[in-house]
């Protein structure tokens, strides 16, 4: 694509003061192969390109990001991939040098990357903590657990070069946080990852994630094994899903592990997205979690090219909005196309949801993921509705205790005293709160290795 004259910032009336917009300056391209990575196919929409975001292209994006958030008085710089690290050091410091051009002095800028953590070294580190960026770096659990899926080309296992990655990040002193797959290897083992990830991982931040691949025929036989690298390009059609997704009845039961883990020792200490989204929706504020917010439409994800997508989980042919270098940023954020792709989320909601008594907390989940059919056979409802069902419903009067906490001036963290009392009169063979049907010594009631 031949670049033109920079395009000036549009003014348009009702536009967003401020967005999220997932830059991925190599594409889909990655140095590992995760087995359940629907990203990896997303190379075929782009035939014979280079996968490296050009200089020129690097600095309207940076440009036009900032003039969209002019009203803003932070614009955040997100990058993900593929593996953005592969576009290397002098790439983000470029990157750097050009939001400090174009912000305004008053205005402050916030820098997230999301990496798989392998080549993270202490130049990598110095250069994150220097410039305050955000690391996400993706642990699935221990060894067993995350080399199930998450391997390299050569199909090992990359627990060990994560692990390096993260130490190097500790030892940096970065900041971080740990986004975690809940997929049909961990579903089960909610309390082990968790106890993990704080305690060997010193996580503080933790998002959980669930892998829900779609597919026509659940009865591929490659289907559990191959990658996507391997397959035809991944789209969000098909009512069936892989043998590596995470169940419905699964990943509600790995969120209520993790709950009764984290009620009772972490609050106010660690971190833990899908709760305090919950609790956002309790006292009615705005979650930090698209997925669970009434409408979407303002995560927008940007490819090497300058292409803008309505979202991550949509790059695809028919979710194209067009390209920075030939519509502003802030003309496709703002298109009625992509604010009719937000407000879908509510008005395609199936009436099973709207008279849910926690669609509140819910909204009908991602709309990727909205392909089942409704007891009464309405079309449109979550895959993982079961799931939202058993975690929303289990937290229930916990975060209505939260929220009637904040509404005093009071500390949610007062929740664990509570707690503590009620297990100081629980009796070692009675069933554990998680509803696990084992006993309580023997599942939350044990305390953590040391």
């Amino acid at each position: 694509m031949t670049a033109g004259p920079p395009l000036a910032a549009p003014s348009i009336p009702g536009a967003p003061a401020a967005f999220h917009m997932l830059a991925k300056p190599t594409g889909a391209v990655c140095n590992l192969d995760c087995a359940y990575c629907f990203f990896l196919s997303k190379e075929m929409l782009y035939p014979g390109s280079r996968f490296r975001m050009a200089d020129e292209m690097l600095e309207t994006y940076v440009r036009q990001l900032v003039e969209a958030h002019a009203r803003a008085p932070v614009v955040e710089v997100a990058w993900q991939g593929g593996e953005p690290t592969l576009m290397g050091l002098p790439f983000f410091r470029r990157a750097v040098e050009l939001v400090d051009r174009y912000r305004r002095p008053d205005q402050g800028a916030v820098y997230t990357i999301q990496t798989n953590g392998t080549k993270l070294d202490a130049e990598w580190a110095a250069f994150f903590r220097e410039h305050d960026v955000l690391v996400g770096i993706s642990i699935d659990g221990p060894r067993e657990i995350h080399d199930a899926f998450r391997v390299t080309k050569g199909g090992r296992g990359s627990f060990d070069q994560v692990m390096r990655g993260l130490g190097h990040l500790r030892d940096g002193d970065v900041a971080y946080n740990v986004l975690t797959t809940v997929h049909a290897a961990n579903e089960r083992r909610g309390r082990e990852v968790y106890r993990f990830l704080r305690d060997d991982c010193g996580a503080r931040f933790l998002q959980l994630i669930p892998i829900v691949e779609r597919v026509s025929d659940a009865a591929d036989p490659q289907a559990p094994r191959s990658s996507w690298r391997e397959r035809p390009l991944y789209v969000q059609e098909g009512d069936g899903v892989t043998a590596r997704s995470a169940t419905a009845d699964g990943y509600g039961r790995f969120l209520v592990d993790v709950f009764e883990d984290w009620v009772r020792r972490d609050v106010a200490e660690v971190y833990v997205q899908i709760f305090d989204a919950t609790l956002a929706n309790w006292v009615g504020e705005l979650p930090s979690m698209c997925v669970h917010c009434e409408t979407c439409g303002l995560a927008l994800a940007l490819e090497h090219t300058g292409d803008v997508y309505s979202c991550d989980h949509f790059v695809e042919p028919r979710h194209l909005l067009g390209n920075i270098a030939e519509r502003h940023m802030l003309e496709l954020v703002s298109s009625e196309r992509q604010r009719a792709f937000g407000r879908a989320k509510v008005d395609t909601l199936p009436r099973y949801c709207r008279d849910c008594d926690v669609r509140f907390a819910c909204h009908g989940g991602c709309p990727k993921d909205r392909f089942t059919t409704t007891p009464d056979g309405e079309p449109g409802l979550n895959y993982l509705c079961a799931g939202y069902k058993r975690f929303f419903g289990h937290v229930a009067e916990p975060m209505r205790e939260m929220a009637q906490l904040l509404a005093r001036g009071r500390a949610p963290a007062e929740i664990m005293r509570r707690y503590a009392a009620a297990d100081a009169r629980r009796g070692r063979n009675a069933p554990c709160t998680c509803a696990s049907g084992r006993k309580w010594k023997s599942c939350h009631g044990a305390e953590p290795a040391l």
